[in-house]
């Protein structure tokens, strides 16, 4: 039951962040004398309606975002009444028209960044200090956790009956013990400890560590084990030693923050989402034929882009953990990624009519100061084709992450 509320509430979450998308667009183009006929909410046949002024509001029965209907929004817009010739957007300063077609982006950044603080001061984010990557954690100090077992093989595998026992387990070590030397050979970080046991033979061994602030010794066996190189997780096995510990990391995975402090931590992870959001769409392209593989049978790289349905999967997921720092940053995320993806200089998008009007501008300038006629406006009738052809892989593009999202989703927690 939980993952089902979690499931609709994401669900409604995204609904009410594209409303609010288009309700940025109105609201801007309204303030600046344009003419808004339509606002709804959803898409298909019109559940419930009033007119306010000369806008009608409403609910239509797909609840799959939203639209507002400005009017002559290009020059070759058909359906604007004489009568509002003087009002019709493409005739309105470049400027103006910037803001109103960005208006829907800076919505969604500006959700992101306000659940950003509040997560920051209420809930916490993801601490920056925490390590992500091998190299990270090599720097940690080495605070153990006793594994169960040594598999003795190149093989990333649950322990199985045969397997020897932990060294470490054997000789009486426990969970957070911190070790400080290998055969009087003193380690400060963890990548330290690996380099010390990998080149001290299997076999006998003295480990110094301290447990709750007190010193101690004890004898272990270290294990032979098949181990690629630390620095190529790729390479070929050696025979080399094995503790049978892994990495407690001490530093706590969610900081939070005051009031103050929050708009720092706030405004460094926006920068670093930017930075994410533009390398994801980046590998866009590379991840496609991952989405087929999840499709037809393979594992589902975690990496590979999700739909709207798996986003929405993910904050059930997180609802059924009581993980809902997960489902707030899954919010934000989204969020942040719908304002990057929309700016984007293609058609429909609102990124493409900002990079036209510009375009209108720059070339009406220099054909000024060329002495020679203004151009005049771009005929969107001519770029229908690549229009169409934007629509037609994005289109494409939701399909496959829709089926993989249904067949082969991401799950975050294990089952």
């Amino acid at each position: 039951m939980a993952y089902l509320v979690g499931v609709v509430l994401f669900a409604l979450a995204i609904l009410i962040s594209v409303s609010l998308h288009e309700a940025g667009h109105m609201l801007t183009a309204k303030r600046f004398g344009m003419k808004v006929t339509r606002y709804f909410v959803g898409f298909g046949p019109t559940l419930w309606s009033f007119r306010r002024g000369e806008t009608e509001y409403g609910i239509k029965a797909i609840p799959l975002g939203g639209f507002c209907k400005i009017v002559g929004m290009t020059p070759q817009d058909d359906d604007v009444d004489p009568a509002d010739e003087p009002r019709a957007m493409w005739r309105f300063p470049v400027w103006k028209r910037t803001i109103v077609m960005s208006a829907g982006s800076i919505t969604h950044f500006l959700l992101a960044v306000v659940a950003l603080w509040f997560a920051a001061v209420f809930m916490g984010l993801p601490n920056p200090d925490y390590p992500t990557t091998e190299a990270q954690a090599r720097q940690e100090p080495p605070v153990i956790s006793l594994a169960e077992c040594v598999v003795v093989d190149n093989v990333e595998r649950p322990c199985a009956p045969g397997d020897p026992a932990s060294p470490a387990a054997k000789a009486q070590l426990r969970d957070g013990d911190r070790i400080t030397a290998i055969n009087n050979t003193p380690v400060n970080t963890w990548g330290e400890m690996l380099n010390v046991v990998r080149a001290t033979p299997p076999g006998p061994a003295t480990v110094q560590y301290v447990r709750d602030g007190a010193p101690a010794t004890t004898k272990v066996d270290l294990a032979a084990v098949q181990r690629p190189p630390l620095d190529d997780a790729a390479g070929a096995p050696s025979a080399v030693s094995a503790l049978g510990v892994g990495l407690t990391v001490q530093k706590p995975t969610m900081v939070t923050y005051g009031p103050i402090d929050a708009l720092g931590a706030t405004a460094d992870y926006t920068g670093n989402m930017a930075v994410g959001t533009l390398q994801a769409l980046q590998r866009v392209p590379e991840k496609i034929p991952a989405l087929w593989t999840a499709i037809t049978g393979g594992q589902r790289d975690v990496d590979t882009p999700i739909s709207v349905v798996g986003a929405s999967r993910l904050g059930g997921e997180a609802v059924q953990n009581d993980a809902w720092e997960v489902f707030v940053l899954l919010f934000i995320s989204l969020n942040f990624f719908i304002g990057v993806f929309n700016l984007l200089p293609l058609l429909p998008l609102d990124g493409g009519h900002i990079a036209i009007a510009w375009f209108e501008r720059v070339r009406s300038w220099i054909f000024a100061r060329l002495g020679r006629p203004d151009p005049g406006r771009v005929d969107y009738l001519k770029l229908m084709p690549i229009t169409y052809a934007v629509i037609l892989i994005g289109g494409v593009f939701t399909l496959l992450t829709v089926t993989a999202d249904v067949i082969n989703p991401i799950t975050l927690f294990s089952r």
